[in-house]
């Protein structure tokens, strides 16, 4: 039987039937719904964990027991596990285990566009890359056996595409290899420097030795149409290229790529005229291809930057150029990323752009977008957790310049447990001056609505201790705490202000559901969700000042005849441009 799975569903379909039982992940795209998934399938303990760390040292402990275990997380969230990960292939696992890294080419929803097949040459360990769904199923039952076999966690190298797009998928049957013997080995699980140098030498045999499969690897396989032109691919960039040149090349399609075939990558060389290395980001395989003394064409012709498609591939090495649909540009609407109609976000983010003599330090989340036109309150955004961090370094910075200016680091609730409190931490113990502005919308909002240690449930829905953000603030030493409702201009602008003028650290946690969120009983109750009522315009009242525009709101347009428009059906009645207006034009419905 088959079905038509995206490559995250394949993913866990792909574990479910090597038989894991352990899955841990930090949501984050495009990974997210890889543990999604995975916790369907309830022979198989899953959760999510506060960062990748924690989730890629779950899975480590679970290996060492003697369980299959996977953790996945995005490609920056790697940079967050690395320290465990390094340190994990010199000891190498008991049960088989899978790092799925999912990068992200041309930064959809990400900072950056790191390459991480790099992480396995740094970190030497064994590093599959599927092209499509069918792959990404069969690649990970295949990684246990590898893991097994050869002492070492294996990464499973994701992009976009291939998590995202849909191909068919066979369906198979659960391989119940049970849970292996746990065995205390200190010299081989205790990393201290005298363990670790042995390992370091067995971490090198087992180099060649992966090497030496990789070569045997069907994996890495040859397709000949001809000696004429030669592309050596991996990942979906095999799917464009094969789209590009059909049979009129021959392909070294790499699956298994670090450590890279290189004997199969000279026989296949030596025997063709021209050779093209086409691969998204950077020269990986092209890099390691010339120091082998082998003449390729790649990255002198084919971007560096963003994806690649069939169109980019053509034009950069055919010098065929697409076929394009002639626009007149006017006609373009641009459609910026916006925070949806009733965000709890924009009122604080309101309040901030009206204040002067601040400075914002932002975070990833949806709140990142209150940088956006109209609001603009945020003057950077680096990774998970530097809003505290990075906001710390600025009041010092600030306080030797003998500027005055007041610095708020803005932080979502799934952020903070993320790699939020240590950074308040150090703000606490080097007495600084930063207000730190918790966003608890009582969900991990960016990524899809999954739980988070705040929320009281887990990735399975069950309720759990609720990890109280107040009292983690008061057992650190935070003596000013405020927790407002964002969409009360004047509670949250009063918190702001006591805030701009208290010379010490100061918490202010700004409390309401995401509106897109579907939430609980108890909480539709503690919020009033229910009483809401939409917003109109009184036509007699309006006089056009478009001050109501300065929220930001998509509901909201303006028409130079009659003045504001709300439109109704985007309207969810968080009353905050009701608050704005000085001319008191907008009301409730029916009033």
């Amino acid at each position: 039987m088959k079905r038509l799975l995206t490559g995250n569903e394949a993913v866990a379909l792909g574990a479910y039937e090597a038989g894991v039982t352990v899955a841990s992940a930090y949501p984050g795209t495009p990974s997210t719904e890889i543990l999604e998934n995975i916790s369907m399938y309830k022979e198989i303990y899953s959760e999510w964990a506060p960062n990748e760390k924690v989730a890629l040292e779950v899975t480590i402990g679970a290996s060492i027991a003697g369980a299959r275990s996977i953790a996945a997380m995005k490609h920056v969230g790697v940079n967050v596990a690395a320290d465990p990960l390094f340190t994990f292939s010199y000891t190498g696992v008991n049960g088989g285990c899978v790092f799925v890294s999912a990068d992200d080419p041309g930064m959809h929803s990400s900072q950056n566009e790191q390459d991480n097949r790099y992480y396995a040459k740094f970190a030497k360990i064994p590093m599959l890359e599927p092209s499509d769904s069918q792959e990404a199923k069969d690649f990970v039952k295949i990684a246990y056996d590898i893991s097994e076999e050869y002492d070492a966690p294996v990464l499973l190298r994701l992009t976009t595409r291939v998590c995202h797009g849909k191909g068919l998928v066979e369906i198979g049957e659960r391989k119940e290899v049970g849970v292996k013997e746990y065995k205390k080995d200190i010299v081989k699980y205790v990393a201290t420097p005298a363990n670790a140098r042995k390992r370091r030498v067995i971490l090198e045999e087992r180099q060649a030795k992966l090497e030496e499969l990789s070569n045997k690897s069907e994996l890495n396989k040859i397709e000949w149409n001809g000696k004429e032109i030669g592309v050596i691919t991996s990942g979906v960039a095999y799917q464009y290229a094969k789209e590009v040149f059909g049979d009129k090349a021959s392909f070294l399609k790499l699956g298994f790529t670090f450590p890279l075939p290189k004997a199969k990558i000279k026989e296949f060389a030596k025997q063709v005229k021209k050779l093209y290395v086409i691969e998204e980001l950077e020269p990986y395989l092209e890099d390691e291809i010339r120091s082998m003394g082998i003449d390729v064409i790649g990255k002198d012709l084919i971007p560096a930057i963003g994806e690649l498609n069939p169109d980019i591939i053509a034009e950069s090495l055919l010098g065929i150029k697409p076929n394009k649909v002639d626009i007149s540009p006017e006609k373009v609407v641009g459609r910026p990323p916006t925070m949806c109609a009733g965000c709890p976000h924009r009122g604080l983010f309101y309040v901030l752009s009206k204040k002067k003599n601040i400075a914002v330090t932002g975070d990833i989340g949806c709140y990142t977008l209150g940088s956006a036109p109209p609001l603009e309150s945020m003057d950077t955004c680096i990774c998970m957790g530097a809003s505290i961090s990075a906001g710390h370094g600025l009041t010092k910075a600030f306080e030797k310049n003998e500027k005055d200016t007041k610095v708020f680091g803005v932080i979502g609730d799934s952020t903070f447990f993320h790699s939020g409190i240590t950074g308040l931490i150090n703000v606490i113990y080097n007495k600084g001056n930063l207000a730190t502005i918790i966003l608890d919308n009582r969900i991990t909002g960016m990524t899809g609505h999954q739980n988070n240690p705040g929320t009281g449930y887990t990735l399975s829905g069950e309720a759990t201790e609720h990890i109280d953000i107040v009292k983690i603030c008061e057992a650190i030493g935070v003596k000013n705490i405020a927790v407002v409702n964002p969409l009360d201009l004047k509670e949250t602008e009063d918190a702001i202000n006591k805030a701009i003028n208290t010379k010490e650290p100061m918490v202010i946690i700004t409390k309401m559901p995401c509106v897109l969120k579907k939430s609980p009983a108890e909480e539709i109750e503690e919020y009033k969700l229910k009483e809401r009522v939409k917003c109109v315009v009184d036509r007699e009242k309006c006089r056009k000042c478009k001050m109501c525009l300065k929220a930001g709101c998509p509901a909201i347009s303006f028409d130079v005849n009659i003045g504001s428009i709300i439109d109704e059906s985007m309207c969810v009645g968080c009353d905050v441009c009701l608050q704005i207006c000085p001319f008191k034009a907008i009301v409730k419905a029916g009033e």
